[in-house]
């Protein structure tokens, strides 16, 4: 029969809106029960944004490396190219994961969330059974929260195995591919590509769109397309995978099939809300296309029924699943939220990185708001001069109303630009107007330099431009 157990919270899922969901949960003093069938952490911690950051870090100081040893203007020299063991970088990134995957698990026991390593299966919108290692297990729920995640979207005519890799595989590797092919040019695809690049692979990126990264503006990617053409980087936009025979990528590209030696197939052409296998159907609960339709509360159709993070909608991202999370178990709690925010950051690890914050010009012009601009150069930035980051075309671009300064939107490109994130959705969400960014006293030397400037600047008077 197995065993049956009644709690207060059910969340499914241990990504980072499921965890901070049970943890939340838990210091309000709710009964709470977190299933996860992997590892505590999710996709972002175990094989995700963790694992890619600490891979992309590791290909940065090895490129830094070859440099030294071509020679520099910085006096710093090597005698010798430097050697990579991928093995041991992977098994260096293992213990990363290792460390916070142990670290949730601390963070749950001390919060008196209870954990459940299983499968959960959903017979009704309030019971499941919990296959795993032991004896199988029965939970009903009064709360559930589906904090489910998502999953890479395979290609019919390349399915993931043997050399066609999605993410998941590609952090695994043990050895730099010779030949690799990226397909999908946005952000995962980049971030990966970029870091194998610096790692010695010859990497080619295949996208469909026009133009890689198509959720940032032009001006935005163009520091990034420099740097794939300057690191030889061979890039076909308006190109479609048609299948990989022989170690050739076949592509079809303005009407023509061309092939392209290929090692290596990385696939990432985006991700899906992970809703089957686990009963989902059972569970009466209202869709919005694939996604669970929720409120601004995350409340689904079916009362007590919670959804959060990337089952619910764009954007698929970890600190919005997160914010999701905290907010739902403070509602069942009794306290009074909704999910509301002003914007939410989206950063990109590329070469340079890019973040984007709010409004675009275009896209205010779009809603129709009358707006000014103000761009300043990270060309024009000591400290990006002093780390080498002044030349690589970066710039921080800030966005308002014309007629009473209200700031709409930040961007950036540039080194380290994503460490900006946090000021730049603060500003927003406080709803500063330039003049509050104008007044702010920065620190200096630092690149929040930039933001200061940019605001000065789309007031008409930038002192160091």
């Amino acid at each position: 029969m197995g065993n049956e157990i009644k709690t207060h919270v059910l969340v499914v899922g241990s990504g980072p809106g499921g965890y901070v969901a049970a943890i939340r949960a838990g210091q309000l003093g709710l009964d709470t029960i977190i299933v996860e069938s992997e590892r505590l952490g999710g996709t972002c911690l175990i094989r995700g944004c963790i694992p890619s950051k600490a891979m992309i870090h590791v290909a940065t100081k090895f490129e830094g490396m070859k440099h030294a040893a071509a020679g520099n203007p910085l006096g710093i020299s090597l005698s010798a190219p430097p050697l990579l063991d991928l093995a041991k970088t992977v098994a260096w990134k293992e213990t990363i994961v290792d460390k916070l995957n142990g670290g949730v698990a601390a963070l749950l026991k001390r919060a008196k969330a209870k954990s459940v390593a299983g499968w959960a299966t959903f017979s009704d919108a309030k019971t499941c059974t919990i296959a795993g290692a032991g004896e199988p297990m029965t939970i009903h729920a009064e709360h559930v929260i589906l904090a489910n995640g998502s999953l890479p979207v395979e290609l019919p005519n390349l399915p993931f195995g043997g050399d066609v890799l999605s993410s998941t595989e590609a952090l695994s590797l043990t050895q730099i591919p010779k030949r690799l092919v990226v397909v999908g040019g946005g952000y995962i695809g980049l971030e990966l590509g970029i870091a194998f690049a610096k790692l010695g692979a010859a990497v080619t990126v295949v996208e469909a769109l026009d133009r890689i990264l198509p959720i940032y503006d032009d001006q935005l990617t163009e520091p990034v397309r420099k740097w794939l053409a300057a690191a030889g980087v061979a890039v076909h936009l308006g190109a479609r995978a048609a299948g990989f025979v022989d170690k050739r990528l076949l592509v079809d590209k303005g009407g023509e099939r061309i092939e392209i030696p290929a090692d290596k197939v990385l696939v990432t052409v985006g991700r899906r809300p992970n809703t089957k296998g686990w009963g989902l159907e059972k569970m009466a609960v209202d869709m919005a296309g694939p996604f669970v339709k929720v409120d601004d509360q995350c409340r689904t159709s079916m009362k007590n029924v919670w959804a959060i993070g990337d089952l619910v909608g764009e954007p698929m991202l970890a600190h919005k699943a997160s914010a999701q999370g905290e907010m739902v178990a403070e509602i069942i709690a009794g306290k009074k939220r909704r999910f509301a925010p002003v914007a939410i950051p989206a950063v990109c690890f590329t070469e340079p990185e890019i973040v984007a914050v709010g409004l675009s010009p275009a896209e205010a012009k779009t809603a129709g708001l009358d707006v000014v601009t103000g761009v300043f150069p990270f060309s024009a930035n000591g400290r990006a001069l002093s780390m080498e980051a002044g030349a690589d075309g970066g710039f921080v671009r800030i966005v308002a109303r014309r007629d009473n300064g209200r700031v709409l939107g930040v961007q950036a490109v540039g080194a380290h630009v994503s460490d900006l994130s946090g000021e730049f959705v603060h500003a927003l969400e406080m709803g500063a107007v330039l003049d509050d960014i104008a007044g702010t006293i920065h620190a200096h030397p630092t690149l929040s330099e930039a933001f200061h400037e940019s605001a000065l600047r789309a007031l008409g008077h930038a002192i160091h431009i």
